[in-house]
């Protein structure tokens, strides 16, 4: 169950790098496909790193999740984060590593635990890397990450202006609580 949560979240990550074509999306497509979009020239590895809060995503699925990219001795990796209870209200934080490569500037390749990559891009970043948005050309993953799981409205308020400008449909946006 926890697996399958962390996988169905997963899922989400979707989109291409710049040499490669759009990939045909894997789930419901959330953002029109004509319309530009890029990685933000802002970027920085080193202010990037750290965890990043999920606050807001278009997986009908969404939850209470961080994750952080750590470079390791077995190589650098997504660590994915969850916070589940079971149907008994047993709650607890699982964590699933992730494979991941840079593909450039702001965008990453993640190896799922299905055997799929998926890429997903930064699209933005705040100028004091407390909110950044994710996403993909193919429109079918998108998430608002921040620092913290809460505060920030006016930032969280200018991701969605992001998503928005980059062609998404925010009306389908769902805040995580």
């Amino acid at each position: 169950m926890i697996r399958g949560f962390i996988i169905s979240a997963l899922v989400a990550l979707g989109g291409c790098t710049a040499e490669l074509p759009a990939p045909v999306p894997i789930g419901p497509v959330y953002r029109d496909q004509s319309a530009l979009i890029g990685v933000t020239s802002r970027f920085d590895a080193q202010k990037f790193a750290g965890v990043w809060y999920i606050r807001a995503g278009f997986d009908p699925d969404i939850g209470r999740m961080a994750f952080r990219i750590i470079d390791g001795p077995k190589g650098t990796v997504m660590r994915l984060g969850v916070f589940v209870c079971d149907p008994a209200g047993v709650c607890g934080d699982f964590s699933e590593d992730l494979p991941l490569t840079r593909q450039g500037k702001g965008q990453f390749r993640v190896k799922m635990p299905n055997g799929q990559n998926r890429d997903f891009w930064v699209l933005w970043v705040d100028e004091g890397f407390r909110t950044a948005v994710l996403g993909n050309k193919s429109g079918d993953f998108g998430w608002i990450v921040d620092r913290s799981t809460t505060g920030g409205a006016d930032r969280i308020k200018a991701a969605r202006e992001i998503l928005d400008f980059n062609g998404y449909d925010v009306r389908q946006l769902k805040v995580v609580k």
